[in-house]
């Protein structure tokens, strides 16, 4: 059986860690993997999360299962986490996920299983996650303009002309806050115009957040995703708490759909619980209990949210500081993007010939579309890259 098996494409982000371990220079900067680093290039354990985690080890008495969606207080925390009041209760079926990658999975399975033949269209760019899973699940997919190359903004007007092209059905994934890869967002208005499109051709809009807390605020990166799921009878909504709860290898996220109304609610939840079966089974618990635990507690919360708006605003200053120093270097603000993009990531909009001598003479390790993680900067580095840049003539 096994050597029928063909070699697939590398991951390219595995691959550009693995040259970055091998890379023997002391100055070099790794800029490619999206994980949130502190100034010591260490990805801390949040307050909050271990006491937490020291709260449940004590209390805890059973590792038994807690059913196929998962606890029902951890769906209920993150509903209101992402969606607050923006719609009834009753009208959204959750489960719990293996991070936001699961939610994802779990989202297509459901679309495939509901609507096979609809298509569904990926902002371009996206997260490489979106199209691999689609296509290795044999969906139809397209793809609507997104980003701008010269302005590194978006493209809103070529955005609006290819969603003309979506069929009633069709499925079109949004991001909810801080897009990855860019870093670009749309403005509200920008927003209430495409949903007013969507509307218009009938789609079913589905939103990735996995940000939620390091673009705008807490409350004002669900906005967006809050304005979706208030102006639709269906929305898919995959959630994730690696980065906002920095517990990636704990593996946490959440699938909310919402219905037309509680009947049609009820069998959407049956369908999740079964779709998970089929995959995992019962989700992991361990990380969905330590979240349930801080928004459920209001000591916990308030530190929690108290570090995340200390991780937001560290991101900012980093981005400020890359593009005062890039107008110093080149006596341009063709680099002011950088500080009115949010999230972890901003898109260079350069070649991979270029990132490959930021990488080859500079050390600097960035994804070849010229993605790079913001928050892999700190104070010493974000000089260095900025000539680094300056001198690959980007």
């Amino acid at each position: 059986m096994l050597e029928n098996l063909t070699a697939l494409p590398a991951d390219k982000i595995l691959a550009l860690m693995a040259k970055f371990k091998e890379d023997p220079r002391t100055d070099k900067v790794d800029l490619g993997v999206g994980v949130y680093k502190d100034a010591s290039g260490n990805t801390p354990v949040m307050r909050a999360v271990k006491e937490a985690e020291r709260r449940i080890l004590a209390d805890q008495s059973s590792k038994a299962y807690t059913g196929l969606a998962g606890d029902p207080a951890f769906s209920k925390a993150m509903r209101e986490l992402v969606l607050a009041d923006s719609v009834a209760a009753d009208r959204v079926a959750a489960v719990a996920t293996p991070g936001g990658t699961g939610a994802i999975r779990q989202a297509l399975e459901l679309i495939k299983m509901a609507a096979p033949n609809a298509t569904v269209w990926l902002s371009n760019p996206t997260w490489p996650n979106h199209p691999s899973i689609i296509k290795y699940l044999g969906m139809n997919m397209a793809e609507y303009r997104y980003f701008d190359e010269a302005t590194r903004g978006v493209d809103f007007d070529g955005l609006l002309a290819d969603l003309d092209d979506v069929a009633a059905g069709d499925v079109v994934l949004l991001h909810g806050c801080c897009h990855n890869p860019t870093g670009a967002n749309l403005t509200l208005d920008q927003m209430s115009e495409v949903i007013a499109k969507l509307q218009e051709r009938g789609a079913v809009p589905m939103v990735d957040i996995a940000y939620q807390g390091f673009g705008d605020g807490l409350e004002e990166d669900a906005v967006i995703t809050r304005l979706i799921a208030s102006s639709f009878d269906n929305v898919l909504i995959a959630a994730s708490c690696s980065k906002n709860f920095g517990i990636y290898r704990e593996r946490t996220g959440v699938l909310m759909a919402i219905a037309k109304d509680a009947t049609q609610q009820a069998l959407a939840q049956q369908t999740l619980a079964f779709l998970n079966r089929q995959n995992y089974s019962f989700p992991p618990d361990h990380g969905a209990r330590v979240v349930t635990t801080i928004l459920n507690d209001a000591d916990l919360r308030a530190d929690w949210e108290a570090e995340l708006e200390e991780t937001r605003n560290g991101m900012l200053e980093l981005r400020a500081k890359l593009a005062a120093e890039l107008k110093r270097l080149t006596n341009s603000d063709r680099f002011d993007f950088l500080a009115h993009h949010r999230g972890m990531f901003s898109r260079l909009g350069t070649s991979p010939e270029n990132v490959e001598k930021l990488r080859a003479e500079h050390g600097i390790y960035m994804v070849g579309d010229s993605r790079m993680n913001i928050a892999g900067l700190n104070a010493q580095t974000v000089p260095i890259l900025a000539k680094a840049i300056v001198d690959a003539g980007i």
